[in-house]
């Protein structure tokens, strides 16, 4: 765990709630998913245990907190918090580019035969604690509806 001392949370220590530094109050967690080329089942036993080390590594690196990790022999969930200046699409550059070189160096045997380790595409989801009916309600509060 990462610890940056101009950091706090508003309420507890809890993983969800809201950050503040300096200038921002922010919540930005990121559901991210990405897959071997060719969906190939490759990350298991080793591979897979070096490609979450490598995952951690790089998100404490960032200072990105990893709520879920879940390393599938076909695909990779990540549940992980994140900073406002990160964009869905940086972290997954990161940890894609991280992982390929290193996997791809540490056990060409299992990689060799694939042009590149993932795919160019992935999937990325937004969350919070905040459901859309609590936007609303407050936005209507803030409307005086």
């Amino acid at each position: 765990m990462l610890y940056i001392p101009s950091m706090e949370t508003t309420k507890s220590r809890r993983k969800l709630d809201y950050q503040r530094d300096e200038h921002r109050v922010h919540l930005i967690v990121y559901h991210l998913i990405w897959c071997p080329k060719r969906r190939k089942p490759l990350l298991v036993g080793v591979v897979k245990e070096r490609c979450q080390a490598l995952i951690e590594a790089k998100c404490k690196e960032k200072g990105w907190t990893i709520l879920t990790l879940a390393i599938m022999p076909d695909h990779i969930h990540l549940f992980v918090r994140v900073w406002p200046a990160n964009s869905a699409a940086a972290v997954v550059k990161e940890l894609k580019g991280v992982t390929s070189f290193s996997l791809r160096k540490e056990f060409r045997e299992v990689t060799s035969k694939l042009p590149s380790l993932w795919t160019r595409s992935y999937f990325a989801s937004t969350a919070s604690n905040v459901s859309k009916e609590t936007i609303e309600r407050y936005l209507a509060a803030q409307k005086g509806l």
